[in-house]
């Protein structure tokens, strides 16, 4: 009998998507044997909802030139196909259960993730879909019952945030991004101060 498929699911807002992205995906993906590693950028995050990335079709490029040399990385524009409001976690990871009915599902989560998981939207419809893959810097993550739990010790200082801080202020965060991400956001002026 085959073994199941083993796919994991990252989600968040990639803007930019960076190396510690990558870093922690690659780490994620030789911990727990992935088959696959799925990055959907949401169209527009719970968490965030005062703010506006950059345009789905920014992303999703940036995306892709990040992952085309790695095998086992995806991009999935799921999220970025909803036409409004914030995209849920459980509602994708239904969505993946049913596109992969036979697959062993993994959400990929950073441990302030992992702390705050409970006061998600259903986060126990969520964790009736997937396995946790909580990525974690100093202490390991505490288990909570009915959710299964793989901890996975890793961290990169790379910050999406500070990136787009650096590149409003002028300066050149090349040494966070892959070279093909870097020249898509400076070929489309991305996260520059306009002039007034």
């Amino acid at each position: 009998m085959a073994t199941a498929q083993r796919i994991a699911l990252f989600g968040g807002t990639f803007d930019p998507v960076h190396d510690g992205h990558l870093h922690l995906a690659a780490l994620a993906q030789a911990a727990l044997c992935l088959d696959q590693v799925r990055f959907i950028p949401c169209q527009i995050s719970p968490h965030k909802t005062g703010s506006r990335p950059a345009s789905a079709e920014d992303r999703l490029e940036m995306l892709r030139r990040a992952t085309a040399p790695l095998p086992w990385a995806c991009v999935d524009d799921l999220e970025i196909r909803q036409t409004t409001g914030p995209s849920y976690s459980y509602a994708t990871a239904e969505t993946m259960a049913r596109r992969f009915p036979t697959a062993r599902l993994f959400w990929i989560m950073g441990g302030d993730q992992w702390e705050s998981l409970v006061r998600w939207k259903n986060p126990t419809r969520l964790a009736a879909c997937v396995e946790f893959i909580v990525l974690a810097r100093g202490a390991p993550p505490q288990a909570r019952e009915g959710y299964r739990l793989h901890p996975v010790m890793g961290e990169h200082p790379a910050s999406s945030s500070a990136i787009r801080a650096a590149i409003a202020a002028g300066r050149n965060p090349a040494a966070w991004l892959s070279p093909e991400v870097a020249e898509w956001i400076q070929e489309r002026g991305l996260y520059q101060i306009p002039s007034s």
